[in-house]
């Protein structure tokens, strides 16, 4: 985008975004009538426009039909005429499509550097042959969607861009999963999410009252996203529409028969609270569940592989739901393992952080863990954090992490690459997840299988904390001290204050 300077109010934020991305393979998610595409034509007419030393080459579109293909070479000469490109006035020209075997006519833009601007049908052959960056807009309602791609994919070979833009057209749809794919790490595509919030927030409502000559105002803005979404035959049909949720997507993020296919007959402890309890002096409750951790959990904790990286996860409740601990082992095939749970209810904070130390002391090779940072979880975040330095991560549970996070979870779970204890609670509390506005998330229900009981999807959430502790990479290092009477070092040189074989933190320089 050097050639020319797009900050300057021409382009909103998101669109600026997407141009800026360079990566070889990206999707991107969105809202109807965003300006996506428009943008795109932008970036078409930079990379025709310019000369083969400064990387042009010919870009394709493969829009749904021939008004999009108009369109888009419209806004192509657009562009062009802004950024001074020479170039030719749109042209028409018959090509042989082979899948139909007739001809086809297509639009075309030549440049003065010797490449060209193409819109071409549908069709999957018209790509053959060919070289050059391809548009595919609208991917998600194309026929043939996964032979356009096999053929605009053999177009990288030679360092040529694929683009796929579009709204969603259901959960089963190809676009889709190649979107929730590349979020487990499955495909490289980078992934663009722009819903109409997004884009409002960015400036469209905005943008749209300074093209109509309208008035901008909150009020007005709102009134206008509420009109766009009743308008529509049904509140799923909405939400597909502006708000990049596939229809159909609305059930258990993950199935009971894919969940219970990764079961192992590992074990789940619990403690329970009393309000007796809770009023023990403090060295009373500690020896008490300084006894339980010892007679549960230690004799667990001691048979643990001492070869393998471990990692921890915690969700955090102080009385009505649970605070539910996860260790994880990293096996040498990569598995995840969970060899326990720890589930405790209405338990003070002081023996909450007592058994987390109790567990995490006696991990071997601890990693890494990732605890529930939200309200008061934030204080066994922190004493984390504080004894273990900062392997030990501090999270917020927001719409953007899950959005990040829970496919690639998901993924371990299809790929039969997590283990997890075989228990009625655990499954319904991974059953919970459901996707709510495109990001799979823990709803505010109760997942309890005895009624009476409360919780929220708690070992869920110290599932995916502790899956995402195992596969964040956390810069870590061990260290020897040398005996100076080994090596003659005498007086000076010795130092008092050295400790033998000590993990550190190399950010935090604490003693882990």
């Amino acid at each position: 985008m050097s050639e020319i300077d797009l900050s300057q109010g021409v382009l909103l934020g998101y669109q600026k975004r997407w141009l800026e991305d360079k990566s070889q393979l990206k999707i991107a998610e969105k809202s109807r009538r965003t300006g996506l595409t428009w943008a795109e034509a932008a970036d078409a007419v930079l990379t025709a426009g310019a000369s083969k030393t400064a990387g042009g080459h010919d870009h394709f579109y493969v829009g749904s039909g021939k008004d999009m293909a108009i369109e888009f070479i419209d806004a192509c000469a657009m562009w062009a005429k802004s950024f001074d490109k020479a170039c030719t006035a749109i042209s028409e020209e018959d090509i042989f499509d082979e899948d139909q075997d007739k001809s086809i006519l297509t639009y075309i833009i030549r440049f003065s550097s010797g490449f060209k601007i193409q819109a071409l049908s549908s069709s999957p052959s018209n790509l053959r042959g060919r070289q050059g960056s391809v548009t595919i807009d609208e991917a998600a309602f194309h026929d043939r969607l996964d032979e356009v791609l096999k053929a605009a994919l053999a177009l990288t070979m030679w360092g040529a861009k694929v683009r796929l833009i579009s709204t969603h057209n259901g959960y089963d749809n190809l676009f889709n999963q190649l979107i929730t794919d590349s979020r487990a790490g499955k495909k490289r595509y980078s992934v663009h999410r722009l819903t109409l919030d997004d884009a409002c927030e960015d400036g469209l409502y905005q943008r749209i009252c300074q093209v109509n000559k309208t008035v901008w105002s909150l009020c007005a803005e709102e009134e206008w996203k509420q009109n766009l979404l009743s308008d529509t035959a049904t509140k799923e049909d909405a939400l597909e529409e502006y708000y990049c949720v596939p229809k159909h997507g609305s059930g258990s993020y993950l199935s009971r028969m894919l969940i219970e296919s990764c079961t192992v007959e590992t074990p789940v402890f619990r403690y329970q609270g009393t309000s007796e309890f809770n009023l023990w002096p403090e060295h009373l409750r500690q020896a008490e569940i300084n006894d339980w951790c010892n007679e549960h959990l230690l004799p667990i904790l001691t048979t643990l592989n001492p070869k393998l990286e471990h990692c921890f996860g915690e969700d955090f409740a102080r009385v009505a739901d649970l605070t539910v601990m996860a260790p994880m082992a990293i096996e040498q095939n990569l598995k995840r393992t969970v060899p326990f749970l720890v589930e405790l209810q209405n338990m003070p904070y002081k023996q909450q952080e007592q058994v987390m130390y109790f567990i995490c002391d006696l991990l071997p090779r601890l990693r890494g863990g990732a605890l529930d940072n939200r309200g008061n979880g934030g204080y066994l975040a922190e004493q984390a954090a504080y004894k273990y330095g900062s392997i030990m991560q501090k999270v917020d549970l927001s719409q953007r992490w899950y959005l990040d996070n829970m496919p690639v979870f998901k993924a371990a779970f299809e790929d039969q690459n997590i283990s997890i204890p075989k228990d009625a609670d655990v499954v319904a509390d991974l059953q919970a997840i459901k996707v709510i506005k495109g990001i799979a998330k823990v709803p505010d229900v109760n997942t309890s299988t005895v009624k009476g009981k409360n919780r929220h999807g708690d070992a869920a959430i110290a599932l995916v904390l502790a899956y995402f502790a195992s596969v964040s990479e956390i810069l870590s290092y061990d260290y020897e001290t040398v005996d100076p009477r080994a090596s003659g070092q005498q007086g000076a040189d010795q130092h008092p204050d050295s400790i033998n074989t000590s993990r550190y933190d190399s950010s935090s320089r604490g003693i882990l």
